[in-house]
């Protein structure tokens, strides 16, 4: 992380406990208070069903995904079904929030370090496949009340931005890649360019071969199609490198910094 921020990067994505604590370190080392990173909370944290977390019936709530007819053909067919057994409504009716493990989560963020939170994630597409977009306003609403900004995190482009539009988040960030979440890529450009809050992409370069594309690319995402960033996986420094290289000729990313 610190090769990367030397080399003029400094925001990072940050997924992992241990990503979080080197950027802790990073920016101890550095003093640097325009350094950003930008750290996970996955829904699953914040429900339960019967007293028991949720992600403990993971395979129930895949095969009930994969059954809900209501879904999209292109989202059932990456949802597959690991047990025969699936939620009655009932059982659906009966997950709630969990404000225990959700605070407990929670606590290992400072909005004065990190303050936006990304939020969501797999579990987060879940809960709208179920119908329970109710718990993930709570979970928003707790997010806002620690002083974050929040960020909602999806996996299924065409199925997140309409389902989700009513979160009073501060941004979206979804995949607008086809090898990556966005089965139907034209269906979600389609909506990007008429959703009327902020996009973020997620990992727009999940093919490696668009490494060597990335004038045109960057041109489609931040011209056309106007997101408002892009959270790109790095492999290395020279990857790294070449990518900083094709930001420069997009001056509005480069924010000016202190001396």
């Amino acid at each position: 992380m610190r090769k990367i921020y030397e080399m003029g990067i400094w925001f990072f994505d940050l997924p992992s406990a241990k990503h979080l604590e080197a950027f802790k370190g990073l920016k101890n080392l550095t003093e640097d208070e325009e350094l950003i990173g930008l750290p996970h909370l996955e829904a699953e944290e914040g429900v339960s069903l019967s007293g028991k977390p949720l992600h403990r019936f993971e395979s129930i709530v895949l095969s009930t995904i994969r059954r809900n007819l209501s879904l999209p053909d292109s989202i059932r067919s990456l949802t597959p079904s690991f047990a025969s057994e699936v939620f009655t409504q009932k059982e659906i009716d009966r997950i709630t929030f969990d404000p225990l493990r959700f605070d407990k989560a929670l606590a290992l963020f400072d909005p004065e370090e990190t303050p936006f939170l990304l939020i969501g994630e797999n579990y987060g597409d879940w809960l709208l496949a179920l119908n329970r977009i109710d718990l993930l306003h709570v979970m928003v609403s707790r997010v806002r009340e620690k002083g974050f900004l929040p960020i909602f995190s999806g996996q299924w482009t065409t199925f997140v931005l309409p389902k989700a539009k009513s979160l009073n988040v501060a941004a979206y960030a979804v995949p607008i890649d086809r090898k990556w979440g966005s089965s139907d890529l034209q269906r979600a450009i389609d909506l990007i360019k008429k959703f009327d809050k902020p996009v973020i992409g997620l990992n727009p370069l999940a093919d490696g071969k668009l490494l060597k594309e990335l004038e045109g690319i960057f041109t489609f995402l931040l011209g056309e199609l106007k997101v408002c960033a892009l959270i790109i996986k790095i492999a290395s420094e020279g990857d790294a490198g070449r990518i900083l290289e094709v930001l420069k000729t997009f001056p509005s990313l480069i924010p000016p910094r202190k001396t």
